[in-house]
């Protein structure tokens, strides 16, 4: 019989927006940008979508979308910056 699988527990938990800046952040490539209270405050903005319980986030859901939005947005608000 096969314990508990940590990892799926961990993904799946149900966090806070402050839980999930921790996690997130937690052990993220030092090239890669990190996560913040506004980033995630704007990409919850931006995909209501994903948030089906207000102020729920997890692993599993949120993290690899928001890792694919961050880069554009980031680029996207220096872009406008400069101009």
């Amino acid at each position: 019989m096969r314990g508990p699988d940590l990892d799926r527990e961990r993904s799946e938990k149900k966090l806070s927006l402050p839980e999930f800046l921790s996690m997130y952040n937690e052990g993220l490539p030092s090239e890669y940008p990190k996560a913040s209270t506004p980033l995630l405050t704007a990409f919850n903005l931006k995909h209501p979508e994903l948030f089906k319980r207000e102020g729920v986030w997890s692993l599993d859901q949120h993290r690899k979308k928001f890792m694919d939005w961050l880069p554009n947005h980031l680029r996207t608000n220096a872009e406008s910056r400069r101009a």
